[in-house]
């Protein structure tokens, strides 16, 4: 059967939107609704490219922290997501069998420069010293999976390289520019230190965490690392959020984007560590960004069509015919909700996104805001 959409506001398309939008019974966008249509009125909710959330963790079983992704996807608006860094090179196999071949979003990966990922991440450390990384097994899983695999992952922060310092990095990169692809680098505290990491970078590649609030590892430090940030993503480098359980202070991001520096994408970083806590969702963590400053256009980039182009998906010519439908129906509703970043400080939602429906080919879901837990709320 084939699906009608109507009664909708359109953001984060090309040019004029029509009236209403066909999609056929294989899940792509029609010139015209075929007779016997089901429909859908959104009763003038907002409709955009699937939401893209570009940093998250769902091996659910092959890591201690991974929430399954029914979890993180279309129940909370989300059509597309990216695992960052949750498999190396010994697990892929499992994350691509259970996980991305089986989820109706889109699921793609960064791989873990270490061969374990982050199978006891915090505990067990996937960056130990040089036996911890295997370069030849590692471009394998990428050569035989390049259809999944976006980058390569590497945590370069403390507790993670120890003594190690900036080593993982350089051959993280290595790895990237050898098998053609960016490198996503998980910033926090040194070692090493923000100068090392920056200086590696290059224009396509991916700082997640770039509003973390931690000493010696914040890009706020300094008015000299400030500036070489922004260089940086006027360069190309793209910001990320990756809120998580540590990694994303309000004081942080409110100045950093009121001086210039506008995230590339919004995501979660989500993990079991944080769903019922701080994060909850991708929708609660969009309307964190846009009370601290961010325009509602620049939400809705940020959530769509930038990591949607990352990700090598549709996004604002989603609704020519031909294209696989891939929505997300949400509202920008009044509110007044208390939400906090991973350092506990509070901050009043005044404006919630809420995500009504997603649409993937030709399967329509119902989604919303994930409630807060008796624990969370107490």
């Amino acid at each position: 059967m084939s699906l009608v959409i109507t009664n909708f506001r359109a953001v984060g398309f090309d040019g004029a939107a029509p009236e209403s939008i066909a999609i056929d019974p294989d899940g792509r966008i029609a010139a015209a609704p075929q007779p016997g249509a089901e429909r859908l009125d959104c009763k003038g909710a907002w409709l955009s490219p699937g939401w893209a959330d570009l940093h998250v963790h769902v091996w659910h079983g092959g890591t201690d922290i991974s929430v399954r992704a029914d979890e993180a996807g279309r129940a909370t608006g989300v059509t597309a997501m990216a695992d960052a860094g949750s498999a190396g090179e010994a697990s892929f196999h499992g994350l691509r069998e259970y996980v991305i071949d089986r989820q109706p979003e889109t699921v793609k990966a960064f791989l873990n420069i270490g061969s374990i990922g982050l199978v006891a991440c915090n505990r067990v450390s996937e960056l130990i010293d040089m036996r911890s990384i295997d370069i030849d097994r590692t471009l394998e899983v990428i050569e035989a999976n390049r259809d999944v695999i976006c980058g390569v992952k590497v945590r370069a922060s403390g507790v993670i390289v120890g003594a190690w310092g900036i080593t993982p990095v350089h051959i993280a990169k290595r790895v990237a520019e050898i098998a053609g692809l960016p490198m996503m680098v998980h910033v926090g505290e040194p070692p090493p230190t923000l100068d090392e990491v920056f200086d590696l970078l290059s224009p396509g590649d991916v700082v997640t965490h770039c509003f973390n609030g931690k000493k010696a590892g914040s890009i706020l430090d300094t008015p000299r690392i400030f500036a070489k940030a922004r260089d940086l993503a006027a360069k190309g480098v793209l910001m990320d959020i990756g809120h998580g359980a540590a990694s994303f202070d309000f004081a942080t991001a409110r100045r950093a984007m009121a001086e210039g520096m506008i995230p590339f994408s919004v995501s979660t970083d989500i993990h079991l560590r944080n769903i019922h806590g701080a994060v909850r969702d991708f929708a609660t963590t969009l309307s964190k960004v846009h009370a601290l400053g961010l325009s509602f256009d620049e939400c809705v980039a940020a959530a769509t069509n930038r990591p949607r182009g990352f990700m090598g998906l549709s996004g604002s010519d989603g609704l020519k015919p031909g294209q696989r439908a891939d929505f997300t129906v949400f509202d920008l509703r009044d509110a007044a909700l208390e939400a906090e970043d991973s350092q506990g400080q509070k901050l009043t939602l005044e404006k919630v996104f809420v995500p009504r429906w997603t649409v993937i080919g030709r399967s329509l879901a119902a989604a919303g805001l994930r409630p807060p837990t008796p624990e969370a709320a107490g």
